[in-house]
C-alpha cells in the first residue's frame, strides 16, 4: 500500500517537473525565434530603407486605395508576379 502510494506520488512529482521545464524551454527557444526572426528582418529592413507599410497618405487623394500602376507587358511577365 505504501509503495503504491510513493509511485503515485513520484508520477505526479515528474508530471508537474515536466510541465515546468517545457514551459521554461519553449519560453527560450520562442523568444529566441522572434528575436532572430523579427529582430534581424526589422535591422535589415532599417538598412536597407525598406518600408512595409505606407503610412505617408496624400492628402490630395480622396481615397487610401493605391493606384495599379499596369502597362502593356508580355504574356511571360504576368506567370512571375512576386
Amino acid at each position: 500500500m505504501k509503495w503504491n502510494k510513493f509511485f503515485k506520488g513520484l508520477k505526479e512529482g515528474q508530471k508537474s517537473f515536466g510541465e515546468d521545464i517545457a514551459e521554461i524551454i519553449n519560453l527560450i527557444l520562442l523568444g529566441i525565434v522572434y528575436l532572430i526572426g523579427v529582430g534581424l528582418t526589422f535591422i535589415i529592413a532599417r538598412i536597407f530603407g525598406k518600408h512595409f507599410l505606407e503610412l505617408k497618405i496624400d492628402k490630395n487623394r480622396k481615397s487610401y486605395w493605391g493606384d495599379l500602376k499596369i502597362g502593356n507587358l508580355k504574356k511571360e511577365e504576368y506567370y512571375r508576379q512576386f
